[in-house]
């Protein structure tokens, strides 16, 4: 060992023995009293490292992969510089309250560092006097790199459950300044990053140096001026004068909050979020902060401005969406040139602002369904990461695997008839209009009534549209006008995650969803607009429960385009095991539609048969990213990819959700997978516990080129001669244990394996080169110890 790193690790030695338990009083005594309203440093040596250069992309790359949105734990979110100087708080985001809690979203609910202490976030950098002892040792985030550094985890196998809980309900740990310590002292192996290798010598070293300069901070360049004037343009178009320019606004908000808005003609790189804001365009943003998008703002007149993304960019919660002249004349063409009157605007109200058939009546059907269908696979997606980044209760109710096609806006029945929606607007409310308190369970039956009796009327007026010589044909299903790829999608459950992508990926799903306007409405009201991640139990249970009946209407519009006597085949098989209530429900007339499908089958199995027409009329929408083809392999490992892709039943039951595979060809070329485990399951109408339902012995699984998934649960990587030996290993799988030491031992890549961030800095440049603006970083928290 060199002279001078055997003086840096005495060093270190010393300073560790020099971490005490400081008191309050004590800190303050040596290091000065706290002052959150200090601003970070931002100029300083040249020695120091640079925040954006050298800093942030350690940060990302080893931090944020588990510190991002509100499932990081302690709710310490380190994608910004902002969310490093909030800090920790042990109150957990996730779990069942029986009072709703007050929300901590980052750059919405507070803006400063001494705001969020008000909100009970404690400081992870050092706020006292800003000397270079007194960053490290009263800096949590310094104690725990160094923790891990002194105790560095065991490498290889599986790390002792005694001592790591990986789980996402597990108990939080969020050590401050004045009880690190005594974390130190009794977990000494829960350093940072948490259970997984420590940095590198030359990034601990980076993060040391610029957490004893103070953790100074330099703000990103000011914008180009290309953006400045699209981000002007924008915010013009949303801001104008008449109603119906305003009206227009508050709708496009309402689905665009979540969105990550950016102008596809300009060099990438640049997002924006819509927001609210006190303030007109050309002012500094003012946001107006309420729980749901639709809530009372409070003010006169509400301006919708393009906000810059600060933050680093995380997969389960970035949903790119392209801004540019062309969707700027189609909203026009939509919203703005018809012929129609908006009189008054609506009201705030619940009753009103949360059911947007209510609130946005005035503006055309048609035009509110193109809007949301020209971009079908974000507004589905919504619901799949959503306000919660992590995917909320009611995911539970999706089968693993599924399909989804829509209802061409030319089709003129129930889904698109205006006077139709205005007769049900009572049976279409929904339950965010009861806010986010138990009271809204209290009113279930309610609801559940009221969508019996749309569906009965649905069930009528659709049946008397197609009666006589008129049948629902293929023609009825929206082709993407010949060139939208968001006409066809796949939706793919990983327990508590969801992804949707388009394309119709695999062999026949386990269920199909047919989607119409109302149906797509709700389905945005209840889980995106409406879902209150900081609500009560009865607010997450009736948000489940309602999106039972959603799911089953969309499932029940798919059926319909099979010959009644096939349907109940079909459902029966989606709904083996299903309670007496659902069984009641489905069995119930008033929730079919009763004409004979005007669809030519063929064969003794028209639901297989439907499924290729289908697939057949969306061929020319296909997007192909995901499609299984082994460019760049040689024919036999291009056969064994297709044979691992084939296989099914009850072997696969210990595989992860979601595993990323990286083959090393003969010719040394890296090529990337992602190998997805279908679980299959009676029905998931269950609220409680799906494993009852568990049909193991129907598992499929779905291989596709590239990434799939914002959560990754394992690491694979095999060289090409190792790819028969692989699959035939899952072939054989019988138990867990056959998983842990046949499969993961040979060919993973587990968290205590020295290549682990190796391989992760490769499979996001991978990632990047291949996803273009859908890239940004993978979430750890579900990576496995197995």
């Amino acid at each position: 060992m060199g002279a001078s790193r055997l003086l840096a690790s005495i060093l270190m030695l010393v300073l560790l023995a020099g971490c005490a338990a400081y008191t309050r009083h004590e800190l303050d005594a040596r290091f000065g009293q706290p002052d959150p309203g200090r601003a970070a440093p931002t100029q300083v040596a040249a020695s120091v490292p640079h925040y954006r250069d050298d800093v942030k992309r350690i940060v990302d790359s080893r931090c944020v992969v588990c510190h991002g949105c509100y499932d990081a734990p302690c709710q310490l979110t380190l994608a910004s510089h902002d969310g490093l100087r909030r800090g920790a708080n042990p109150i957990e985001v996730y779990g069942t309250r029986l009072i709703e809690t007050e929300p901590t979203r980052i750059h919405i609910d507070a803006q400063t560092p001494a705001a969020w202490r008000q909100q009970g976030f404690h400081a992870v950098l050092n706020e006292r006097d800003p000397t270079p002892e007194a960053n490290r040792e009263a800096s949590v985030i310094y104690r725990l790199l160094q923790l891990k550094r002194t105790h560095p985890q065991p490498e290889g196998g599986v790390l002792p459950s005694a001592d790591y809980d990986f789980s996402l309900d597990r108990k939080q740990v969020c050590p401050t300044v004045e009880n690190v310590a005594s974390l130190e002292k009794d977990h000494p192996q829960w350093g940072m990053p948490f259970g997984m290798p420590g940095l590198p010598d030359a990034e601990y070293q980076t993060l040391t140096r610029w957490i004893e300069a103070g953790a100074p901070y330099v703000p990103k360049p000011d914008l180009a001026a290309a953006q400045l004037e699209r981000v002007g343009q924008w915010e013009a178009f949303l801001n104008g004068e008449s109603k119906k320019s305003q009206l227009m606004a508050r709708y496009v908000y309402e689905h665009w909050f979540l969105a990550h808005l950016y102008f596809d003609d300009l060099p990438p790189g640049e997002y924006f979020d819509l927001v609210r804001s006190k303030t007109p365009p050309g002012q500094p943003i003012q946001i107006i902060a309420t729980r749901r998008p639709f809530d009372d703002p409070g003010v006169e007149r509400v301006y919708y401005r393009l906000r810059r993304v600060e933050d680093t960019l995380l997969s389960k919660t970035h949903m790119p969406y392209a801004l540019n002249p062309a969707r700027m004349a189609k909203m026009t063409a939509l919203f703005l040139d018809p012929d129609y009157a908006v009189e008054a605007l609506p009201s705030y109200e619940p009753a009103v602002a949360a059911n947007p058939f209510i609130a946005f009546q005035a503006l055309p059907t048609q035009a509110r369904y193109r809007f949301m269908l020209d971009e079908a696979q974000y507004t589905v997606m919504g619901f799949i990461k959503g306000p919660v980044c992590r995917g909320q209760v009611a995911l539970s109710v999706i089968n693993d695997y599924s399909w989804v096609f829509f209802l061409d806006p030319a089709l003129g029945a129930s889904d698109h008839d205006a006077a139709f929606l205005a007769r049900e607007l009572g049976n279409l409310q929904l339950p965010a209009q009861q806010g986010s308190e138990i009271s809204a369970l209290l009113d279930w039956k309610k609801y559940a009534d009221r969508q019996s009796s749309y569906l009965r009327a649905k069930s009528e007026f659709t049946s008397a549209a197609f009666d006589g010589k008129r049948k629902l044909t293929l023609d009825a299903i929206w082709s993407g006008d010949g060139s939208n790829r968001n006409a066809a999608l796949t939706i793919f459950r990983h327990e508590d995650s969801a992804s949707v992508v388009q394309g119709l990926i695999g062999p026949q799903p386990q269920t199909v969803w047919l989607l119409g306007y109302p149906l797509l409405e709700r389905i945005h009201y209840l889980l995106v607009a409406g879902y209150d991640v900081y609500g009560d139990v009865g607010h997450q249970l009736v948000t489940r429960l309602y999106m039972d009946f959603l799911r089953m209407e969309a499932q029940m519009n798919y059926l319909s385009l099979l010959p009644i006597e096939a349907r109940d085949d079909v459902r029966d098989v989606w709904y083996r095991g299903a309670s007496d209530d659902i069984k009641a429900y489905l069995d119930g007339s008033k929730a079919w539609f009763k004409p004979q499908s005007g669809i030519p089958y063929q064969t003794t199995h028209p639901n297989a048969e439907l499924q290729q027409m289908l697939q057949q009329r969306l061929k020319p929408v296909h997007n192909p990213h995901y499609d299984l083809d082994g460019k760049g392999l040689g024919e036999v490992p291009r056969k064994q990819l297709a044979r691992l892709a084939g296989l099914s039943g009850a072997a696969l039951a210990p595989l992860p959700e979601v595993a990323f595979v990286a083959l090393r060809g003969n010719d040394g070329q890296a090529h990337y997978y992602t190998l997805l485990h279908n679980k299959a399951y009676g029905n998931v109408s269950h609220l409680l516990d799906s494993k009852d339902e568990r049909l193991p012995d129907e598992d499929t699984l779905t291989l596709v080129e590239g990434f799939l998934g914002a959560y990754p649960n394992a690491f694979f990587a095999l060289n090409e001669t190792d790819l028969p030996g692989f699959v035939d290993t899952v072939a054989a799988l019988e138990s867990e244990d056959d998983y842990r030491t046949k499969l993961m031992a040979r060919y993973a890549i587990r968290r205590t394996d020295a290549r682990f961030w190796p391989h992760s800095d490769q499979l996001l440049a991978a990632f990047r080169e291949r996803a273009g603006v859908d890239a940004a970083l993978f979430d750890y928290n579900r990576f496995e110890n197995r």
